[in-house]
């Protein structure tokens, strides 16, 4: 069922059995809460809400493509921790379709399944992938930021921006020349869920709701 839209912090939630979802986490170094409230405060004259919410995560967006922080997932061991973790969810909790790890956050586009909550997902994510890198780094405190920004994907044209978003996010940061270069990603796997193609999961959603 999920638990449907509510608000912690400054990001709302869109959380539904069956929804296609993009979904970004990031490192808890890459933007200091400090710069993300600075940023809040100037969007208070912006009367509208959603508008307001969309360019704090285009500010977000921007300043985390930068490399801000220590960037610890540009280390090939930690970020394979974090890909092990979101590919081992597949066909059990959810139907993977694409992701990328960049050096200081994570995207990832997926479609829930059965009961699961989607926070519950991000947290599974978080938890162990942290745990096990802090482990590895002989470090302790917190990995990742607290919240997590989603994005209820609405129709194929929004999916598809989603996936063209995704892969070429180490492209546009100029970590490589071409999706596939970058190995910590569904475009560098070659990843095709199920043999299915990648968009399958938003027509299935879609062929779910006509019948509805």
């Amino acid at each position: 069922m999920g638990k449907g839209i509510y608000t912690r912090g400054y990001l709302p939630h869109w959380d539904f059995s069956g929804s296609v979802q993009a979904v970004t986490f990031r490192l808890a170094d890459s933007v200091p809460r400090k710069v993300i409230e600075a940023w809040w405060k100037e969007l208070e004259t912006e009367p509208d809400d959603l508008t307001r919410r969309k360019e704090l995560h285009r500010r977000i967006s921007k300043y985390e493509d930068a490399g801000h922080g220590e960037s610890l997932l540009k280390r090939p061991d930690c970020a394979a921790i974090v890909q092990t973790k979101i590919i081992s969810g597949h066909a059990c909790r959810y139907r993977l379709i694409d992701w990328c790890i960049m050096p200081n956050h994570v995207h990832v586009l997926f479609r829930m399944d059965g009961d699961t909550l989607l926070a519950d997902t991000v947290r599974a994510w978080k938890g162990s992938s942290g745990f096990e890198i802090n482990r590895l780094l002989g470090r302790t405190g917190p990995f990742w930021q607290r919240d997590y920004y989603d994005r209820f994907v609405r129709d194929m044209d929004h999916f598809q921006d989603c996936q063209i978003y995704i892969r070429n996010n180490p492209v546009k940061a100029g970590l490589c020349d071409k999706p596939e270069d970058w190995p910590f990603s569904s475009a560098g796997c070659g990843w095709n869920p199920d043999g299915a193609p990648a968009s399958a999961g938003m027509e299935e959603s879609a062929s779910e709701e006509n019948a509805g």
